[in-house]
């Protein structure tokens, strides 16, 4: 039977990398073999057939419930009611609706819309609102988060942002929302976002330097409501039972084990609703049940079964949930701690079982961490080391405890100011590490260099004693320091990054990095931070010798504050230099100003006649074997017909489309005089400027020009100096993608 429920996982989790989704026929061909296969025993094969089966029917479920093609980009009138936490931001409130009809239009069961500017919005309540629908999509790099993935996993059909809208029902049992509202309010010494996320698992009050602290120090997961504080509530529960029963303080009548499972399992479940019973609440109570069963029934089968058959349930009530991160997160850190604890002789003292877990847990999940393309925290051992007691043993307790006590006068506020005053003297000791020990973003790793190092890590698990048990160091940290293939003398790496309606691409040669715009900045919303910064991490950029700003536009110019504190930058060079923020340094860009790198010719030139942003623009022309390349930031018309008068006007294989492809842009002229080849528009899908303008696209059809457009492809990159095809990131087929146009 255990290889039936292992075979049964592998079906459920080939769902995850899946290019696309069977047939309705495959599908009854494959639940007719797998019952036909039972007569004869043969498990493993029908079980797999079977997981794999409902992964791809409930799969199937959620794309047929997204949003219909023919509603993209409308606005319609539509009503719903508000489920989940609204999440207030400094420039509005983001929230899900359910039961959400329109007229004459059929909707997803659930959609994510933000209302910039919104008033505030409860949990429960009923509005009709003016939303601009869209499909679930987002930004996909190379390596990065993917947004389509995440939104599937969450069964949302459909995004949208709300232009207008009226209240027409006030909330109705939303005591979640309520919870979340006295807890806000109380004084929990400016920790009162921080234990809403501990109490009913709200995060959105946490400040972005709140999140990059946790990160840095690895103790993310202790400010999510996770298997760990859900399993440490059950605990507490079981050992106060046990204690009692123990010291003879548990009514002798009642066998005190199944109570002890039944009450911890309770509380678990209690936790679970007023943390929302989402979807990883959800895997960290079938975890917990399960493993309070086998210690009710089933000891005698090992440690592994609880874990394998957690897996099942948790993929059999949620086959999506492979999708996500955390997923792999929390099962890798459960089977690391069964591999090192398990069957191991002799007994730990206290002191090694508080300090080796977190140990064993960095090192067994630092290959996860690498696949899942996530920040490796460095310090994560030793912040956890103090971290988690404290979390669990004092802030926790004293948070739910403050928070059941709330009705009582003046004892739940001062039990949740107490536990506001330890978690804020847990934060500043871990923004001083931080501070530090920043998190590492490792670069890629081939994969048959990353399965080595998870050989490795597997390795350094086991107990002393096993052979070759030594070679898991160096096994382990040949993905840290991977032989990289250096790109060759007279060519150039180039990546058009997706960075939505916004610009940047990095060039490098063999020995030298230059960053062409560097993203957009909205408020807070930094993809500076959020995308430039990582995906030059994940390149293996350790620094830049040249960030060359084309203008100071907050599209193209934004992210760079943030990549300038990220990573050391020797140059700054911009085409407005008195609008950029002045501790870049930023140098002026000067028309004719040319260097040579490894090979690669790098020219400049911007307009001197110009007078405004855009046609300020600082153009460059990169030149490598004969192939060359043109960016050329926002230019109009008039800069363009100035460009023409240069030297550098000559037949161009590959274009940056001015100004993201606007009207304004592109004319006849300028591309008949550079006839590019290929063409690399960078924008948003869906933006409000109407890019690129369906001129300007039919402009580059008539001239026979490839074009590569960022909200379609996603990331672009090729060689400059091969003149070999590009490759993209919507390329790599998932079933969860919109395919290629």
């Amino acid at each position: 039977m255990k290889t039936g429920m292992f075979a049964l996982a592998l079906g459920l989790l080939v769902l995850r990398w899946l290019p696309a989704l069977p047939s309705t026929g495959w599908l009854l061909v494959m639940l007719v073999l797998a019952l036909m296969l039972l007569p004869f025993r043969t498990y493993p094969l029908a079980f797999f057939l079977f997981g794999l089966s409902w992964a791809c029917i409930s799969a199937q479920w959620a794309l047929d419930d997204r949003l219909r093609l023919a509603l993209d980009g409308q606005t319609r009138w539509i009503e719903g009611r508000v489920i989940g936490l609204p999440q207030q931001t400094g420039e509005g409130v983001r929230f899900e609706l359910a039961d959400s009809r329109a007229r004459n239009a059929r909707l997803p069961k659930r959609i994510r819309v933000s209302w910039r500017g919104g008033p505030p919005v409860r949990s429960g309540e009923r509005w009709r609102l003016a939303v601009t629908l869209k499909r679930p999509s987002g930004l996909l790099n190379f390596h990065g988060f993917d947004q389509e993935a995440w939104l599937l996993a969450q069964r949302i059909g459909a995004t949208g942002s709300v232009k207008d809208g009226e209240r027409l029902a006030p909330a109705r049992h939303a005591w979640r929302d309520a919870v979340r509202q006295r807890l806000l309010a109380v004084d929990a010494q400016g920790r009162e976002a921080g234990l809403a996320a501990l109490v009913i698992g709200d995060g959105s009050g946490l400040t972005g330097e709140d999140w990059r602290v946790l990160q840095d120090t690895g103790t993310v997961h202790l400010m999510v409501i996770s298997g760990q504080h859900i399993g440490m509530l059950a605990g507490l529960v079981y050992a106060l039972i046990a204690g009692l029963a123990r010291y003879g303080c548990w009514p002798r009548t009642w066998p005190w084990l199944p109570w002890a499972c039944g009450l911890a399992f309770t509380a678990a479940l209690a936790y679970g609703l007023l943390a929302g019973f989402g979807v990883p609440v959800q895997r960290a109570c079938v975890m917990v049940g399960l493993v309070l069963l086998w210690r009710l029934r089933f000891r005698h089968l090992g440690l592994w079964w609880p874990l394998l058959l957690a897996l099942n349930g948790v993929l059999l009530l949620e086959p999506l949930a492979s999708l996500q991160p955390g997923f792999w997160l929390s099962f890798a850190a459960v089977a690391v701690l069964i591999l090192a604890f398990g069957g191991r002789l002799g007994s730990w003292n206290v002191w090694q079982v508080w300090t080796r877990p977190q140990g064993l847990i960095a090192m067994g999940l630092f290959p996860v961490l690498l696949v899942l393309g996530l920040p490796i925290s460095l310090s994560a051992p030793l912040a956890n080391l103090v971290a988690v007691p404290w979390i669990s043993l004092v802030v926790l307790p004293l948070a739910l405890l403050g928070t059941v006590l709330l009705p009582l006068p003046w004892i739940g506020e001062s039990l949740l100011w107490l536990a506001g005053g330890a978690l804020d003297g847990l934060f500043r000791g871990l923004a001083w590490l931080a501070g530090y020990v920043p998190a590492w973003v490792p670069a890629e790793v081939p994969l048959g260099f990353w399965l080595i190092s998870l050989t490795g890590a597997v390795l350094l698990l086991l107990p002393k004693g096993v052979p070759f048990r030594v070679l898991g160091w160096p096994m382990l940290l040949l993905a840290v320091f991977p032989p990289r293939e250096p790109v060759p003398d007279g060519q150039v790496d180039v990546v058009q990054l997706d960075v939505g309606q916004g610009q940047s691409l990095l060039l490098r040669t063999r020995h030298h990095t230059l960053l062409y715009d560097a993203g957009p900045r909205s408020g807070t919303f930094d993809l500076g931070a959020r995308v430039v910064l990582p995906s030059l991490r994940k390149f293996g950029v350790g620094a830049l010798d040249v960030m060359l700003l084309s203008h100071a536009d907050a599209d193209h110019a934004g992210g760079a504050a943030a990549v300038a504190n990220g990573l050391p930058v020797k140059r700054v060079v911009g085409g407005e230099t008195k609008k950029l923020p002045a501790f870049l340094g930023t140098e002026p860009c000067v028309s004719g100003e040319r260097w040579v790198w490894d090979g690669v010719s790098f020219e400049l030139w911007q307009w001197p006649d110009a007078t405004n942003g855009n046609a300020k623009s600082c153009v460059l022309q990169v030149q490598a074997n004969g192939e060359r390349l043109l960016l050329t930031g926002d230019i109009d018309r008039a800069a363009e017909q100035a460009f023409l008068a240069s030297a550098l006007a000559v037949p161009t294989d590959w274009l940056q489309a001015p100004h993201h492809g606007s009207r304004s842009s592109s004319s006849w002229r300028f591309l008949e005089g550079l006839v590019p080849k290929s063409v690399l528009i960078s924008r948003g899908r869906g933006n409000a400027f109407g890019h690129p303008h369906p001129q300007v696209t039919e402009r580059y059809q008539a001239l026979g020009s490839q074009v590569y457009d960022s909200a379609e492809h996603g990331a672009v990159r090729f060689r400059l100096g091969a003149f070999s095809s590009p490759v993209v990131a919507r390329a790599q087929r998932r079933f969860w993608r919109e395919r290629l146009p």
